[in-house]
């Protein structure tokens, strides 16, 4: 199977693209949705995240509060090296379940942490969706409804833009409309419908 990642920084319009490759027959894993599954309530993962950071990490109704726990990851560096310690290994074993269950032409994995995490390691050809980091911080801000600090603190975290741009196999300029978004991405589809062939071939 020819895996393909996706990421940019927050705000970039990863998901829209994703969607949109989607609408095309294409089987997406969404690295943010694994992540999510692995500390759903009854989930081992979530108990030794209680067990460390207190019961009042989590909601009424046994959920994570994320957003607590954001809040305490991107303020504490300990805390954060100690959640990704024990979070990643388990959200990588589950999207490559995923991905190797697909069974479209090629698959699709989105992450915003492909880069700066070994996922990279589980594909085959790096995309980046980019726009300049005024334009991040605008729709993340908007988006999310967080504050201009929490989203350039998340923006710190990531991976810089040039960097992640350098490890790009193709870039998706979203800075301007859905409509060029559209074109730009069913012309990556074609691009990586030729390289799964190719690889098939080889």
């Amino acid at each position: 199977m020819f895996v393909a990642g996706l990421t940019g920084g927050i705000g970039s319009g990863k998901s829209a693209v994703a969607r949109l490759i989607q609408e095309q027959g294409i089987v997406a894993v969404d690295a943010d949705q694994v992540a999510r599954d692995v500390v759903a309530p009854g989930e081992p993962a979530l108990a030794q995240i209680a067990k460390r950071f207190g019961a009042e990490i989590l909601q009424s109704d046994g959920a994570l509060n994320r957003a607590a726990l954001r809040q305490i990851v991107f303020a504490t560096p300990d805390a954060r090296l100690w959640l990704e310690t024990l979070l990643h290994p388990l959200i990588r074993q589950r999207i490559q379940a995923s991905l190797q269950a697909a069974t479209s032409a090629y698959s699709l994995l989105m992450s915003p942490l492909l880069l700066e995490t070994d996922q990279h390691k589980l594909v085959d050809y790096i995309v980046v969706v980019d726009v300049p980091e005024e334009i991040q911080l605008q729709r993340a801000t908007e988006r999310d409804r967080n504050s201009t600090d929490q989203i350039r603190r998340i923006m710190a975290a990531q991976m810089d833009r040039k960097t992640r741009l350098a490890r790009a196999d193709s870039i998706i300029d979203n800075s301007g409309n859905l409509q060029s978004l559209r074109a730009a991405t069913l012309q990556l589809h074609r691009t990586l419908l030729q390289r799964a062939q190719d690889a098939r071939d080889s």
